[in-house]
């Protein structure tokens, strides 16, 4: 599904190349969950934004379902992006100024989902993860562990075929962030692709896979 070929991310100043990702080597198959460990400042998130097409490698290959990535433009990435990969953040990254249903909508506003099948979607979405009665409030009206909630509600509700999850507990009290792992197990068991960054030691038991990541290269 994932196939990364000797890949490098690095800044350049002048003469000085300072690397955040040095040769990853790395393959992801379908149906797996799979959790990046390592310190901070070991080039985690910066290796799922590379994933999630959000960044760009600067040397070496990745391949999306056989796809070379690398040779994309910015427009092919983003499409990508929009149609298969969905991602969740620390921080949420919910609309403040949309309801819980808007947010819901967003993605397929994008895919110009018809409107009577975009209701339906959330709705569905909604009556899955219990918050139908909490279609009308905004984000700052609901608790972290609902916000994140929505977000991967949000994340999932236009079928992607791979879940990206940056310190997806990061923000939460250990019960919610339990609901939230509860989640991903679930969603992982119903065969969707995910990859998660933690430094919880005990989410990263959920998946079937652990990379360790340290200054920027995998450990063996």
């Amino acid at each position: 599904m994932i196939k990364l070929v000797n890949l490098d991310k690095y800044y350049k100043n002048k003469f000085i190349k300072t690397y955040v990702l040095r040769n990853i080597n790395l393959e992801i198959n379908e149906g797996e969950f799979v959790s990046i460990m390592g310190p901070s400042g070991s080039g985690k998130s910066t290796l799922l934004h590379i994933l999630g097409m959000l960044d760009s490698p600067s040397e070496g290959e990745y391949y999306f379902f056989n796809e070379p990535v690398h040779k994309m433009s910015e427009r092919q990435h983003s499409e990508l992006h929009k149609n298969h990969i969905g991602f969740v953040f620390q921080s949420y990254h919910l609309i403040d100024e949309l309801t819980v249903f808007e947010n819901l909508e967003t993605p397929l506003l994008y895919q110009k989902v018809k409107s009577s099948e975009r209701k339906a979607m959330v709705a569905d979405m909604l009556d899955r993860f219990k918050m139908v009665a909490k279609k009308d409030l905004f984000p700052n009206q609901l608790s972290g562990g609902q916000q994140q909630l929505v977000a991967i509600a949000r994340a999932i509700i236009s079928n992607p075929k791979i879940i990206l999850a940056d310190e997806p507990t990061g923000n939460l009290h250990t019960n919610q962030g339990k609901e939230i792992m509860d989640t991903l197990k679930k969603l992982n068991d119903e065969g969707k692709t995910i990859i998660q960054v933690t430094h919880s030691e005990e989410n990263a038991k959920y998946g079937n896979r652990i990379i360790n990541l340290m200054d920027g290269w995998i450990e063996k």
